[in-house]
């Protein structure tokens, strides 16, 4: 994941989660979280793709981040899911 700053042609450019990684698991983390990727993915990759929903669920030690999306181009449905955490 990309942190603003990063990239010296776009220093603007990421979404800012890597602050949440020491964050403790709570209901605010996934909302911060849900904020975060939903906001950058409109902003940086709104012209590739249509965000139809972040979902971010927190269980114990895991947190787990749902995109589902459209592919402009091709108008194929995807979903992307990213868990971190303990097993």
């Amino acid at each position: 994941f990309t942190s603003p700053g990063e990239r010296v042609n776009r220093p603007t450019f990421g979404s800012g989660l890597l602050q949440l990684l020491f964050a403790a698991n709570s209901p605010e983390l996934a909302a911060a979280t849900q904020l975060l990727v939903q906001g950058a993915l409109q902003q940086w990759l709104g012209e590739l793709i249509q965000v139809d929903a972040v979902e971010v669920t927190h269980e114990e030690a895991k947190l787990r981040v749902e995109v589902r999306y459209v592919v402009r181009r091709t108008q194929q449905r995807q979903l992307a899911t990213f868990t971190q955490g303990a097993p």
